[in-house]
């Protein structure tokens, strides 16, 4: 778990306050139980010579719109900054798209900041397509 909070506490464009401060750490091991026990969510590390280098976390949602159709939802992919530029990306999000069509996901859908330029070039080149406006909202 230390090295998977590494990640994201080492985003400079994330901006969602993650720490490896260990008065924290509680809050990470309770998401993870939460995201274990779901039967529509995974959590997946990539590894390299026995080191956590990349991170990323699949939810399937089924709606109504689209006849019922399911989709695929990529979360917080993260690789080591140290590692970028070496495929583990994009074997990570191939990864995904290899779950989505084993589960009958209809599509794949995932959203990124607007400030990761680089991330946006690099969905892109893997297949994925502008399509929406995203927003959000604290209410915590």
């Amino acid at each position: 778990m230390p090295a998977i909070v590494a990640l994201f506490a080492n985003d400079r464009l994330g901006g969602h306050g993650d720490t490896t401060d260990a008065a924290a750490f509680d809050d990470y091991v309770s998401a993870f139980e939460k995201i274990e026990a779901s039967a529509h969510q995974a959590l997946y590390v990539a590894c390299l010579t026995g080191e956590i280098v990349g991170t990323f976390q699949t939810a399937i949602s089924t709606s109504l719109p689209g006849r019922g159709s399911s989709s695929l939802i990529i979360e917080a992919v993260q690789t080591r900054e140290d590692m970028r530029g070496r495929g583990i990306g994009e074997r990570m999000v191939r990864h995904a798209i290899a779950e989505a069509r084993e589960k009958g996901a209809a599509k794949v859908r995932l959203t990124s900041n607007i400030a990761r330029i680089d991330a946006h070039r690099f969905y892109e080149r893997l297949g994925f397509e502008r399509s929406h406006f995203g927003f959000k909202m604290q209410v915590k």
